[in-house]
């Protein structure tokens, strides 16, 4: 039936394959008539003549005409291989074994005018040229419409949402609106109108009413926070009376595609409202957008390689010399060290076609949280499918083609902050008696900032990265507004851009600043002359140099697009000639103009950098006066973030001079819930009172394969009465074998039957029954020597993830001596620039794209942790020991300037062997 009410201009070619079945063509002629065509295709193969004739015999009975046709599959002949390799991924069969799966020869290509005519007759060749001129598609003729179901009865999308502006604006601010935000809600009011954005502005702000009215922490992002009318419907935070924002880096009149909305959800509960969404508006009108998934070195080596029949352990050390910390290492050496003969024509060949794939698209995937809404079901316009996750549905079109296409999208995004904040809140009001919200937190807090300034930022948002800490003392963050700057600087934008240095010099006062023009100067006055933000960039053009509000957001998308091959360069001469006609010297010009390419590395707009700002705080003002129900929250929220649990935990206990140290007590199932909680302390009064912190009470999520279902029968059945013995935990709990030796491992029967190695023997002795006769006499208990300190520490970071005992650089502290190896509180003593030998515990690496192959890691011993810097002649020198060691020994130069330390790497050394087993893996980033 549906290809019975095809439109008039649609037509069907038939391609009959081996075997032409008649019926299926006399089908195809009945619905299409003469719009049906038989597709011939010729690859010069042995029966081509034959299977012409028969192709033409068979128009000829069916009364359709015959036509040439390609199925090209590649590009040039060359790239069969390519093509072989690609078939026997699909199949997931070595290539030997494909057989019938590929093709017979390489003849799937594109073919010049003269290969087309010495294969096929001119009449096919003319009617597939008549074919080709009869069809004609224009995308315009796709309409799209947004849902119009959320506007009430007797409103317009137009009036309602002002409607839902002028209720906000009364709620954000009660005494009445500031008069240039008023005119900025109404300039903006009226684009919307005029671009019939209206309904999507709505459908936003209905999702973010839903997060709210269900406790969902939410906050928008992106350029989007330049919105004022965005702001009054409370999808961003960003007060547009507060800071400076500039409506056309978000929305324009001669902006031809949809603005961004991006919204943040609390990551543990996104789902709920991407399921609200697709039950409001139904799986065949909502559906999440796609991302092209492309293949990079490491798994384009690993499918071919696979294809090639490669062993899977030959496969993995292969694929390890495409790993992230190889730096600048030429290939060759890496393939060589990995035990590859590059002789081998094999070897070889794999690794000419991984470089073919490169960059040559996977899959496709869904988006991290792009939503397409549509009035009418989206399958008019896309292909639709069910993803791979339950009860989520995804279009075939990624973020450019929806561009393109002009479709409005609504990014719905996870942030794990979001429900640290959320959950740390929670605490602070349930064992604190302090009632907060993000917006509600004390603000311009002096504590909080010289914590933030002493680089004490260990798992807050944004500034805990060891580049942001290295910054924070330099730049000494002391308002709001140096944390908009904060967040921002350390980009590689700002980086690339030379745009760092200059506004730390001028900060320090070390550096005069100058302006050459009073419109520059009410610009770059609040970044000291440096055009850190992408609006700057934008108002600096459209005053200094007469670009329209197109003519600038034009630019900026040229510098986005600079590093993939954009078009810089066409606005040099343009922005000279203007800038000179206004009076600028040519020194500025250029300076500006390198910094504006800066950001085609990636820069941040302010109001991005505003919206992160406001985490930034509120995480940092809870770290500072709520230090025990922050790393609860934060270790409740886990996985997130750029810290494992074990240094959490490590700092909370540790404290520092401007936060109180937290005490942390193990998991205990006489004690212990699924999340970790807040037991003891005294809750707040007042500032002059403000109690004592509560310890941390280890929760069960932290017990490696320990479920939550079985957590919460432990926690169930202990509400009803106390567990007389193991017996009756197991029992009541019910708990199988697994569930017994995990908690056994995690030390989480030390209440019950003391130390590990009896709650080992008691829960490998145990069934989940009641005794024959109740009260009978039991066996006595043997009696178990506890394991020495070292098995305890390591037994604990294999069931728990971290230790409350002693670290393990204080057991191997007397090993450390004996090599002269110093501990890292003995650093603080040390001058600037001089030599040192320290070791510790390897928690993250780093290798900024930016970085030019310099590797950043940090160490971490039983007094804190600091950061070592890797040049990259070092990183290639001893790259096995810096990459695959867990106890790093290194020695180096101590550096102390403008506060920030660190040491710079001259030799290394793998220890790990002195760990024994204990495995304690790094979190390795980019």
């Amino acid at each position: 039936a549906q290809f019975r009410a095809v439109e008039p201009g649609v037509f069907a070619l038939w391609l009959p394959g081996a075997q032409p079945q008649a019926e299926q063509g006399a089908w195809l002629q009945q619905v299409f008539g003469e719009r049906a065509f038989l597709a011939v295709e010729l690859h010069r193969e042995q029966d081509d003549a034959a299977r012409l004739l028969a192709l033409q015999l068979l128009a000829q009975q069916l009364g359709m005409t015959a036509l040439a046709s390609g199925d090209v599959h590649m590009a040039q002949r060359r790239e069969r291989i390519v093509q072989d390799t690609l078939t026997a991924i699909r199949h997931g069969l070595p290539l030997a074994e494909c057989g019938a799966h590929l093709f017979r020869n390489g003849e799937r290509h594109l073919l010049t005018r003269r290969a087309l005519g010495n294969i096929y007759p001119d009449a096919l060749l003319q009617a597939a040229v008549d074919l080709a001129q009869r069809c004609s598609f224009d995308i315009s003729r796709l309409e799209y419409t947004y849902p119009r179901e959320l506007v009430p009865q007797g409103h317009t999308p137009a009036s309602y949402l002002r409607q839902l502006t002028e209720e906000g604006m009364r709620e954000r601010w009660p005494d009445g609106t500031p008069a240039k935000v008023r005119a900025d809600i109404e300039k903006e009011l009226a684009l919307i109108a005029h671009k019939s954005y209206e309904a999507f502005f709505l459908t936003v702000q209905d999702v973010v009413r839903f997060a709210r009215e269900q406790h969902i922490l939410c906050q928008g992002r992106g350029s989007s926070a330049n919105s004022a009318v965005c702001y009054a419907l409370g999808i961003t935070a960003v007060n547009p009376d507060e800071t400076r924002l500039l409506m056309a880096r978000f929305l324009s009149e001669k902006r031809d595609e949809p603005p961004d909305i991006d919204v943040d959800f609390e990551h543990e509960r996104r789902e709920e409202v991407l399921q609200y969404v697709y039950n409001k508006y139904g799986r065949e009108r909502a559906a999440l957008a796609a991302t092209v998934i492309c293949y990079r070195g490491k798994s384009a080596v690993r499918d071919v390689a696979k294809a090639f029949g490669l062993p899977p352990d030959q496969i993995a050390l292969l694929a390890n010399c495409y790993g992230w910390g190889n730096g600048e290492t030429p290939m060759e050496q890496r393939i060589k060290e990995a035990g590859f003969d590059l002789a081998n024509p094999l070897i070889n060949k794999i690794l000419a076609v991984t470089e073919q794939l490169r960059d040559h698209p996977r899959h496709l995937s869904q988006h991290v949280g792009g939503f397409v809404i549509s009035d009418e079901p989206l399958s008019l316009l896309v292909p639709v499918e069910n993803a791979a996750m339950a009860d989520r549905t995804i279009i075939q079109w990624d973020k450019d083609d929806l561009e393109t296409m002009k479709l409005l999208k609504v990014d719905c995004l996870a942030l794990g902050m979001l429900t640290c904040i959320r959950k740390t809140l929670e605490l602070v009001r349930g064992h604190r008696g302090r009632d907060y919200s993000i917006a509600t937190l004390p603000g311009n807090d002096e504590p909080t900032y010289k914590m933030i300034q002493r680089a004490d930022t260990v798992g807050v948002f944004q500034i805990e990265s060891r580049a942001q800490m290295a910054m924070l003392p330099r730049l000494k963050p002391a308002v709001f507004y140096d944390l908009v700057i904060e967040v921002a600087i350390v980009r590689p934008g700002p980086i690339q851009g030379d745009m760092v240095h200059p506004y730390l010099r001028r900060r320090q006062g070390r550096e005069d600043v100058n302006y050459p023009s009073p419109e520059v100067e009410d610009i770059l006055k609040p970044t000291l002359g440096v055009p850190l933000f992408q609006e700057q960039v934008m108002e600096l053009l459209m005053h200094a140099a007469d670009y329209s509000e197109s003519e600038a957001d034009n630019l900026r998308r040229s510098m986005a697009a600079w590093r993939r091959g954009g078009d810089m360069e066409q606005h040099r001469a343009r922005v000279r000639e203007r800038m000179q006609g206004k009076g600028y010297a040519s020194t500025f010009i250029d300076q500006i103009f390198e910094q504006i390419k800066g950001f085609g590395s990636y820069g941040f707009p302010q109001s991005h950098a505003a919206s992160f700002a406001k985490l930034v705080y509120a995480s940092c003002w809870l770290k500072r006066h709520e230090p025990a129900a922050f790393a609860c929250g934060l270790l409740n929220a886990q996985p997130m973030g750029f810290y494992s649990a074990s240094q959490i935990v490590q700092d909370a206990r540790r404290g520092s001079p401007e936060r109180a140290r937290v005490e942390v007590l193990p998991v205990d199932v006489l004690h212990s819930v699924w999340d970790n909680t807040l037991v003891g302390g005294r809750p707040w009064r007042s500032d002059q009172d403000p109690g004592e912190q509560p310890a941390i009470r280890l929760g069960m999520r932290q017990v490696a394969g320990l479920s939550e279902v079985v957590a919460n029968r432990i926690a169930a059945a202990r509400a009803q009465r106390a567990f007389a013995d193991i017996g009756d935990l197991c029992l009541r709990a019910a708990l199988d074998e697994k569930a017994r030796l995990a908690l056994a491992e995690a030390g989480a029967l030390q209440g019950m039957v003391g130390n590990r190695n009896a709650a080992r023997w008691a829960m490998a002795g145990v069934e989940a029954r009641r005794p024959l006769l109740p009260g009978s006499p039991q066996e006595r208990t043997v009696e178990f020597a506890a394991p020495r300190a070292g098995e305890e520490i390591l037994a604990d970071y294999r069931a728990v993830g971290l230790s409350l005992r002693q670290h393990p650089m204080a057991l191997l502290r007397p090993q450390m001596q004996q090599r002269r190896i110093l501990g890292l509180r003995e650093l603080q003593g040390r001058r600037h620039g001089s030599g040192v030998h320290v070791a510790g515990l390897v928690t993250q690496r780093q290798r900024p794209a930016t970085a030019k192959g310099t590797i950043f890691v940090t160490l971490e011993d039983e007094h804190g942790m600091i950061n070592v810097i890797v040049w990259s002649h070092l990183a290639l020198r001893r790259r096995r020991a810096l990459l695959e060691s867990r106890l790093l020994a290194v020695r180096g130069r101590w550096e102390r300037v403008d506060g920030v330390e660190h040491l710079i790497a001259g030799d290394l050394h793998d220890l790990s062997d002195l760990l024994g087993e204990m495995q304690l893996p790094s979190r390795d980033f980019h």
